[in-house]
């Protein structure tokens, strides 16, 4: 009843069918006291499933307003009740008794204070809420850690744009699309659906806008653009705008970290209860809150649709901003700011040369100039929390990770530098790969494999590449290429069932995995013979590769396919596009930054890639490398038979390929990993499937003489996954970029 009363009063506030729409999402009702967040998204995504689109928009908008609005109520409330006379913690020290008194009295006195601060600050932040918030205040309005990963991803706006299509309010669908997209730049159904919208004469330029980007990344980043045109007086402001905004933001996140979401989270992870005594369970709460806390500098560092943050953040844009002081003539602030640096990174040379040039210039001392105020507030604010969680990372075994690399030395207990020096200087081979060997050893084992090596990487014009001929045979080619058309022809298309590719409207994508070419086999569908070779050919690319890139470490398969790509007739003329678009493997590129964020949603275990090619009776589809801008091509490769053109997977060799404009175009992708936990496990089902019955005997007989081989059960998530294979249900599928 009561989801029935909130649905009817925000049709209510909706506007009339014709009257225009404000810009963007305004707010709806923006004197009401926020819903639930949870249960006005809920709704919206009954209402969206059920077609009813404009009660959709009212509800998801509603969400949104209500989570910002329980955000400000929280850092305002928590900064007027810190304000607060009778609610501010005590400033006795535990091991400060007082003068009068003797040990027992003064930590009894200190007790007291403490606990009259804590209950005095709990009522403040309870009357306020309940004035911002309406009755029960922020506690009724808890958010789980579902929804916040769901806001946290800008799902609301994934719904919205397409609500708002469906009402044919196209610019507030672009802006929600822009919205959503700028969190999720690899979603490759939205990628198309801004295309949709740009290609609209009636969705206006201005549309495509972010709604939900912090205002201090827009600061920041005009504030760089304008000192890049060397106009040093306008960036001045927008990045002083820019400090500002990033303070706050982080007195936001701040105030979140003392809200009920942390504890929920803190308690769905260990379980309800706690094994700890009255001083204990404070312990643990307050080290929780120290923890979220110092993840705020990090989480006010990184840019929407990013896993990790700009590093040195704030230390970074104080020193732009004393360069851009000093260029206007300002050299009192120039001053402030390199002084703000230096209590950052005391040591640093540059800031320190800075410093005398500007007091040079200044001439006179002068004693009243110092490092900005706020600057030296957060810092020892930041290192008292510091203190707290390494001297519980000592005594308690508590985790903490330091977000910071300026902190001292001193801060961190003697008992622990060493280690966490030794953590610092471990590289895991994901940042070390093996250094490789001289080309003489490549051509002893190529010869051994009756491999020619084509091209090296020097040959290609960068790093760890390479181009192998002579891996399969013009009949094997042909076995292969039977088999992706026995497979199509059978309808196991795997990933995209035929349909038009989801990197160019001008070509059909057809994918075959080693699993379902083995169920194919086994159902009889297919020959045998194909899909057998599949396996072969798959270990002997992953045996060469690791030879040749990996001799010290083994490389594993985790995942294999084998792809076509076909030229839809009528379609090619004064075509633009790529058969795959610029992209790294294991990395989400950014051209304009010339960078890859080893972050999901890329596959960041691959570390190098295979493409073995079947044929090359077809027009364009050439493989390219290009530097990290996606734009200047370093290399290019035709496909022929047998051709292997392997790689490693990282941001070192951004690639794509070009249309294929007539014919289809097949070969082998696969990709290999170090960690064996991300192992190919459906080519070791393929591989069972696939087995004769004399070998499955064998196989009885050995296990008979060696019964203890592997004692072990299966996991449970592996048995689940086979006997859905051996019930025919299709495997998930999967979307290679």
């Amino acid at each position: 009843m009561l989801r029935l009363l909130r649905l009817l009063l925000l049709l209510l506030l909706l506007p009339p069918p014709g009257s225009p729409e404000p810009p963007g999402l305004a707010p709806l009702s923006p004197a009401a006291p926020p819903q639930a967040p949870d249960l006005l998204y809920a709704d919206g995504l009954r209402a969206y499933a059920a077609g009813a689109w404009a009660p959709a928009v009212a509800l998801l908008r509603e969400a949104l307003r209500s989570r910002a609005a329980l955000g400000r109520a929280r850092r305002d409330c928590g900064a007027l009740c810190a304000a607060e006379p009778g609610a501010a913690l005590p400033a006795v020290p535990l091991d400060a008794p007082g003068r009068d008194s003797g040990p027992g009295r003064a930590q009894g006195a200190w007790e007291r204070l403490l606990l009259r601060a804590a209950l005095r600050r709990a009522e403040c932040l309870t009357q306020c809420g309940a004035r911002r918030l309406g009755p029960g205040g922020a506690a009724r309005l808890r958010v789980g850690s579902a929804l916040r990963d769901a806001f946290r991803r800008r799902e609301p706006y994934n719904y919205l744009q397409r609500a708002y299509y469906q009402l044919k309010k196209l610019d507030l669908a672009a802006a929600a699309a822009h919205t959503f997209f700028v969190a999720n730049p690899t979603h490759l159904q939205m990628r198309e659906d801004m295309a949709k919208y740009r290609r609209m004469s009636r969705v206006r330029p201005q549309s495509f806008r972010d709604l939900e980007t912090p205002p201090h990344w827009a600061a920041y980043d005009e504030g760089l653009e304008l000192l890049g045109r060397q106009e040093a007086g306008l960036a001045l402001p927008r990045l002083e705008e820019a400090l500002q905004e990033i303070l706050a933001q982080m007195e936001s996140c701040r105030a979140g970290c003392e809200g009920p979401e942390e504890q929920q989270s803190e308690e769905e992870e260990e379980g309800a209860g706690s094994q700890g005594g009255l001083y204990e369970i404070i312990a643990g709460h307050w080290i929780r809150v120290l923890q979220c806390r110092q993840r705020c500098v990090g989480d006010t560092a990184t840019r929407p649709g990013r896993s990790f943050p700009v590093p040195d953040f704030l230390p970074s844009l104080l020193r732009q901003l004393h360069k851009a002081h000093a260029q206007v003539g300002n050299l009192s602030q120039a001053m402030e700011n390199v002084l703000s640096v230096l209590l950052f990174y005391p040591e640093d040379e540059t800031a320190k040369k800075a410093l005398n040039e500007y007091q040079t210039q200044l001439g006179e001392p002068r004693p009243g100039l110092g490092p900005r105020e706020d600057i030296q507030r957060f810092i020892l604010r930041s290192l008292g929390e510091k203190r707290h969680l390494y001297y519980a990372m000592e005594h308690l075994g508590a985790s903490f990770k330091d977000p910071d690399p300026w902190t001292p030395a001193a801060v961190i207990p003697e008992a622990l530098r060493e280690k966490l020096r030794e953590d610092q200087e471990k590289r895991p081979w994901d940042h070390e790969p093996p250094q490789p060997k001289p080309l003489t050893h490549w051509k002893d084992v190529l010869l051994l494999e009756g491999v020619t090596l084509t091209h090296d990487a020097r040959q290609l014009n960068g790093s760890e590449r390479v181009v192998l001929d002579g891996l399969l045979t013009p009949a094997e080619c042909g076995v292969l290429l039977q088999l992706a058309k026995d497979a199509t022809e059978a309808g196991a298309r795997s990933g995209y069932r035929g349909r038009r590719s989801p990197h160019s409207p001008h070509e059909r994508f057809e994918g075959l995995t080693v699993l379902k070419a083995a169920q194919l086999a086994h159902a009889g569908a297919v020959g045998s013979q194909g899909a057998k070779l599949l396996l072969e050919v798959s270990e002997r690319v992953r045996t060469l590769t690791q030879a040749y890139f990996s001799p010290e470490r083994p490389l594993h398969l985790s995942f294999t396919q084998l792809v076509c790509r076909s030229a839809i007739e009528g379609e090619q003329d004064q075509r633009m596009d790529l058969s795959h678009p610029v992209h790294a493997d294991n990395c989400v590129l950014d051209p304009d930054t010339g960078e890859c964020w080893r972050e999901p949603p890329a596959y960041t275990y691959r570390d190098y890639s295979g493409l073995l090619y079947l044929n090359d009776d077809f027009h364009g589809g050439d493989l390219f490398f290009t530097e990290p801008n996606a734009l200047t091509v370093t290399a290019q490769v035709r496909p022929r038979c047998g051709r292997l053109v392997a790689f490693s997977s990282g941001g070192e060799n951004p690639h794509g390929v070009w249309a294929v404009t007539r014919g289809r175009r097949c070969a082998l992708a696969l990709w290999h990993t170090w960690a064996p936990e991300h192992r190919e496990q459906e080519w070791t089902e393929a591989k069972e499937l696939l087995k004769e019955p004399e070998e499955e005997e064998e196989e009885e007989e050995e296990e008979e003489e060696m019964p203890s081989r592997d004692p072990s059960p299966e996991p449970p998530s592996r048995r689940l996954q086979r006997v859905q294979d051996k019930t025919g249900k299709l495997p998930r599928v999967r979307e290679e970029l």
